[in-house]
């Protein structure tokens, strides 16, 4: 090999490798399966107090007191659930290896000495944890040797809440019409234990029960490693319930229930939504856009410095401003579980007062759905073994087939047509026709306002590996596509995956329409491409050099916000997570008239015939 040539090799192996610890989850870090157990009499853990959620609350703190006789500084502390974690056996992979003592990885953990300076010479230390319901009990083992070579050193007591099984976290989504709303939830309770529903109904008016359908999946349903192994943790049972026929922007209040056998009934609190605009309805609409943002923990577990630091300040940004927000779409790379189920219920109930009071759309992601062998559209191992499975089923799409995960929506002025990038979209494929079947099919005297979005970048990013292969885009990705978006007169696409905001000119071919500005008016000329990956997860660099296309770069977390004024106005903000203020922006001004319009390779074919 050439000096030349070992050296853009190295370059670009390192770029990889950059981009694949971007979604590296920390419960990775531990080598759960080679626990050793060393039990000291003499130590212990104790866990106060034993029961949470004594006035119906889904989440507690739990302060967590211990003592090693033979401290160290990489002792730590596991959250476990169930409690008796230690009875877990695991199914060995093959012939050659055995059962681990341990196969089941901690919800959570932190090293002993966080916040206690004086744990490795005195043995004593104290956390202060918080727990969620997820439908089992806790217990808080510690242990020493590190993360590499844990041993089990000492278990806690049972913590536990008052209703383990009870509906949580409730996620709204827009359905299949404009008039449906959809509320999934999760629960301890099988069907054949409880019935599901949902009470509704206009805010002060009669109330409807609908009721719900229940899924749930098993560790076979799981591809591979740790999501089959140490990773695995029963997801509970997940239901969906359809409110139809919504009056267009009114109040409505809700809460989950079950039906239990006797005849008594459980419930979850109340919650409201407002519903969804007529098509084509001339009103404020506003709708926050992102990917990539993943979960982090309140009580400082769990997480290295590189994870997701932005995940909880963009989580509190949208709660903030949730009275100016209608809709949300997070477009994949949603929890970066990686094969550790516990982890998808950490998600929903740190996102529970968003999605419980809007629709809460999703993509999938390569974090969600890349597996070897299973039809992923690439072949890594970026999922953990899930392949899809916990994201098809812990939320709701309007798709005509989940396991695909593309799908149109209508909001009001808007239409999203939203891709699936683990899937072919090459032309000739299933997808190829969807989009061009989104694209072609919206009625823009009533959808004026026309969205792509895509998790992985099928169109412009100037980020770091994108620039080593010189292409500024996934591998394949706007060679077909642009075609179409500049035919149906997309107004913008959005992308997730690389992890910071970039916004680009309208640009058609790599090359600028019209100028970058902060105000387009008049006909449409070419889309304008825009990154908000940065909604959470560890920040991608981008190149040195300026791109024509590329107009404004932020190498920082934030989140993008659509407002519909009406027919002929629309805003976009840029929004750092720290502070929630706007750091880039432009306005579109466009007439019906200018959408009939026509410009570079998008006017249709006429004749002189008369």
């Amino acid at each position: 090999m050439r000096p030349w040539a070992w050296v853009a090799a190295v370059t670009w192996m390192a770029a990889c490798s950059a981009a694949a610890a971007h979604g590296e989850q920390p419960l990775s870090m531990i080598a759960v399966e080679r626990t050793t157990l060393a039990v000291d009499d003499a130590a212990h853990v104790k866990a106060s107090p034993a029961v949470l959620g004594l006035e119906g609350q889904y989440s507690g703190w739990v302060e967590v007191e211990f003592f090693h006789p033979d401290p160290s500084g990489d002792d730590w502390i596991g959250v476990f659930s169930p409690a008796n974690f230690s009875a877990a056996i695991c199914e060995p992979e093959n012939k050659r290896q055995y059962p681990p003592v341990l196969c089941t990885a901690p919800i959570k953990y932190q090293f002993a000495k966080f916040k206690n300076d004086g744990y490795s010479k005195s043995g004593k230390g104290y956390l202060k944890l918080q727990l969620i319901n997820q439908r089992e009990d806790f217990s808080f083992a510690l242990f020493s040797g590190g993360l590499l070579k844990p041993k089990l050193i000492a278990v806690s007591n049972k913590v536990t809440f008052v209703n383990p099984k009870a509906p949580v976290y409730p996620r709204l989504a827009q359905g299949k019409s404009w008039n449906e709303m959809t509320v999934t939830w999760t629960s301890g309770y099988d069907i054949k234990e409880a019935v599901p529903f949902v009470e509704w109904g206009e805010k002060g008016g009669r109330r409807f029960l609908s009721p719900a359908g229940t899924l749930t999946f098993d560790r076979n349903s799981m591809c591979g490693a740790p999501a089959r192994t140490v990773g695995w943790r029963h997801p509970g049972y997940i239901h969906t319930s359809y409110l139809k026929d919504l009056w267009p922007d009114s109040m409505y209040t809700y809460r989950l229930g079950h039906r239990l056998p006797n005849g008594t009934r459980v419930w979850s609190k109340s919650y409201s939504f407002k519903a969804s605009p007529y098509p084509g309805q001339d009103s404020l609409q506003r709708v926050v856009i992102f990917g990539d943002m993943g979960k982090a923990e309140a009580d400082g577990s769990n997480e290295y410095n590189n994870f997701q630091p932005g995940s909880l300040n963009t989580t509190n940004q949208i709660i903030r401003d949730l009275e100016n927000i209608d809709m949300v779409v997070h477009i994949g790379d949603i929890c970066y579980a990686n094969g550790y189920l516990s982890q998808w219920d950490q998600f929903t109930a740190q996102i529970e007062p968003i999605a419980s009071t809007v629709p809460y759309m999703v993509g999938s992601g390569n974090h969600e759905r890349d597996w070897p062998g299973t039809g992923s559209f690439y072949g890594n191992l970026d999922s953990g073994g899930e392949c899809g499975v916990p994201a098809q089923t812990v939320f709701y799409t309007p798709a005509e087939n989940r396991a695909k995960f593309w799908y149109a929506t209508d909001y009001g002025m808007f239409r999203f047509c939203i891709a699936h990038t683990e899937e072919d979209w090459r032309p000739g494929t299933e997808q190829y026709k969807f989009i061009e079947h989104c694209l072609s099919s919206v009625d823009r005297q009533k959808q004026p306002w026309l969205i792509f979005l895509a998790h992985r970048v099928l169109g412009y990013s100037s980020n770091s590996y994108y620039g080593f292969e010189g292409t500024f885009e996934e591998p394949m990705g706007r060679e077909a596509l642009q075609e179409l978006w500049q035919k149906y007169k997309v107004d913008l696409a959005f992308y997730g995956h690389v992890h910071n905001y970039e916004r680009t000119c309208p640009v058609y071919q790599s090359q600028c329409v019209v100028n970058a500005s902060n105000h387009y008016s008049g006909p449409f000329q070419a889309t304008t491409h825009v990154v908000v990956g940065g909604a959470g997860a560890s920040l991608s660099d981008f190149i040195t050099s300026k791109i024509q296309w590329s107009h404004f770069r932020d190498f920082d977390h934030g989140f993008g916000k659509l407002t519909a004024f009406n027919h002929s106005s629309l805003l976009f903000e840029y929004k750092k997570s720290r502070d929630g203020n706007v750091y880039d922006h432009f306005t579109i001004s466009r007439d019906y008239r200018d959408v009939l319009a026509c410009s570079v390779d998008n006017c249709p074919r006429t004749s002189l015939a008369s």
